[in-house]
C-alpha cells in the first residue's frame, strides 16, 4: 500500500484562507468597493497557490520519487504528472 506524505502543516494556511473567504462575503454583504474585494479575492488566490505549490512539491519528491524504482509505476506517475499539468495549465 503507497503511503502518502503528511499535509497536515497546509491545514493553518487553509484555515486562513477560509477567514479570507469569510471576510470577503461580509465584504459583499456590506456593500465594499468592487477593488478592495477583487484585492481580497487576489490575495486567497495567491495563498492558495503557495498550498497549491507545496502539495505538489511534496507529491513529487514522494510519490514520484517513490514511483520512479519500477518502471510499470514510472510510467503511470508520468502520464498523472502530464495529466495534471494539462488540467491545471493556468
Amino acid at each position: 500500500m503507497e503511503k502518502h506524505p503528511d499535509h497536515t502543516e497546509n491545514l493553518p494556511r487553509l484555515a486562513c484562507v477560509a477567514g479570507q473567504i469569510e471576510g470577503i462575503k461580509k465584504m459583499i454583504q456590506e456593500g465594499r468597493y468592487c477593488t478592495d474585494i477583487l484585492t481580497q479575492i487576489r490575495a486567497v488566490r495567491s495563498a492558495m497557490k503557495a498550498i497549491e505549490t507545496n502539495i505538489l512539491e511534496k507529491h513529487l519528491q514522494s510519490c514520484v520519487a517513490e514511483s520512479f524504482r519500477s518502471d510499470t509505476d514510472k510510467a503511470k506517475k508520468i502520464e498523472e504528472l502530464k495529466m495534471l499539468f494539462t488540467k491545471y495549465n493556468d
